[in-house]
């Protein structure tokens, strides 16, 4: 049998698989941290589908004479699965009430929702509260999602476009002390959401840079490898939100203006520096 990935023959010797689907599932093994994923395949040029995949995955490797399989890097498949919600919403915006039921029962156990559920598992669970009626809906849905896909896509764009929200939230952290201390309660709650949301929005984008091949573990932070800089970012992190939660608004206002603002702050423009010099 030839095999053959993404339309190349690939030097592959098979040892004791039988089945279509024991051979995938060892060359699943031999993608596994790779970034890529199986996104399709055909059998002597037949093309698998839904309903087709099952026999497929039956099928003895004698009785084949090429098997081609498709790879997509989890990039690709991501936008692609954001696009296809995209659309799901379109769909179940324009169901009769008594199809939306039915529809969210049989979006859920799509392809697309179970990638969502794996690698973006918050924005799966709004997906879900906003096909069940819940949540804050279907158009805020979509405004999440088009945010991600800009990410996906254009990912040092989106860097940049950061720098902003960055620079002000950056300030917001500095004069949390002083909201503190004057009472300013719901300013110092909204400086707390509005950051974890920008810090959230970083770290997607780097991990998306990361995945794209971009040379992240060359950028350095302070003198500091930039992964090394990270894990103490998250414990700084860590320490806030706990002081947060027990009250502790002498500590939160220490951590927010001399740890985490000046961190960010330096995390961004180490990143910006470094697509520039990719450049």
């Amino acid at each position: 049998m030839i095999i053959r990935i993404n339309g190349v023959d690939a030097d592959i010797k098979l040892e004791t698989e039988k089945t279509v689907g024991e051979v995938l599932a060892a060359l699943d093994t031999w993608l596994s941290g790779s970034g890529y994923r199986f996104s399709g395949m055909s059998i002597d040029g037949e093309t698998a589908n839904a309903g087709s995949m099952e026999s497929f995955f039956n099928r003895n490797i004698d009785t084949i004479h090429t098997l081609d399989l498709n790879v997509s890097s989890i990039l690709e498949l991501l936008a692609e699965c954001l696009l296809n919600t995209m659309e799901s919403i379109d769909t179940y915006e324009s169901a009769a009430f008594e199809e939306k039921g039915l529809f969210f029962e049989q979006w859920k156990e799509s392809p697309g929702a179970c990638l969502l559920a794996e690698q973006i598992p918050e924005l799966y669970n709004w997906t879900v509260q906003a096909f069940s009626g819940e949540g804050s809906g279907t158009r805020a849905l979509r405004t999440i999602i088009e945010g991600r896909l800009c990410e996906l896509e254009n990912p040092e764009n989106e860097m940049n476009k950061a720098g902003p929200l960055v620079a002000d939230i950056c300030t917001r952290l500095g004069e949390l002390p002083l909201d503190i201390q004057t009472g300013k309660d719901a300013r110092a709650a909204e400086t707390i959401s509005l950051f974890s949301g920008i810090a959230e929005k970083v770290f997607r984008i780097y991990n998306i840079l990361k995945a794209d091949g971009f040379p992240v573990d060359e950028i350095t932070v302070e003198d500091k490898p930039i992964a090394g800089y990270i894990s103490e970012f998250s414990t700084a992190l860590q320490e806030l939100l706990a002081a947060y939660k027990q009250n502790d608004t002498v500590m939160v206002g220490d951590l927010a203006e001399y740890e985490i603002a000046p961190r960010l702050r330096s995390l961004h423009t180490a990143i910006i520096n470094g697509m520039m010099v990719k450049q």
